[in-house]
């Protein structure tokens, strides 16, 4: 069994706190013989930007599904199975894998799936972290108090005894 250390993670990134502490448990989870398929990327392309790359080699674009719900991303990937076609040639070895899979990642608060891409073989979701404005932090001014601006106190039993 593999342990990894995640800390590094931790400090550099922004969004993903609970995911990297939940990576290892989502990947066995769903699918005990082949943990790490399909292999996948995550990247921070900007400051509140993310892409997760995932390789999906062999798959076509709606043999592909992309669910988010709450705070999951689930992409789930199956062959169609092509009955009618005929074989065109014997496979001596199959290394490309076409088994199907499901991956699913636990998003951050206030992280959206923003638009999802497949190209060469790698399928491309972008995700950005909107925090609403009611959430963000905000500058409250700090006001001195002066001499001159001091409550005034009014009472008449000054004067009586000034006169």
């Amino acid at each position: 069994m593999r342990t990894y250390d995640l800390t590094p993670f931790y400090r550099s990134t922004v969004g993903f706190d609970r995911l990297f502490s939940l990576l290892d448990q989502s990947g066995r989870a769903s699918d005990n013989s082949a943990p790490g398929y399909p292999p996948y990327n995550i990247e921070r392309t900007g400051e509140n930007d993310y892409r997760i790359s995932v390789a999906v080699s062999g798959f076509a674009a709606n043999e592909l599904s992309i669910v988010a719900k709450e705070n999951t991303l689930t992409i789930k990937g199956e062959k169609a199975a092509n009955e009618n076609a005929a074989p065109q040639a014997e496979v001596l070895y199959r290394g490309i894998a076409a088994r199907a899979f499901e991956r699913a990642f636990q998003l951050a608060d206030f992280v959206q799936v923003k638009n999802a891409s497949l190209e060469n073989g790698l399928l491309h979701v972008d995700l950005v972290r909107e925090i609403p404005e009611a959430k963000k932090p905000r500058s409250i001014p700090i006001s001195t108090v002066s001499a001159v601006s001091a409550p005034q106190v009014v009472d008449g039993a000054a004067e009586k005894v000034a006169a």
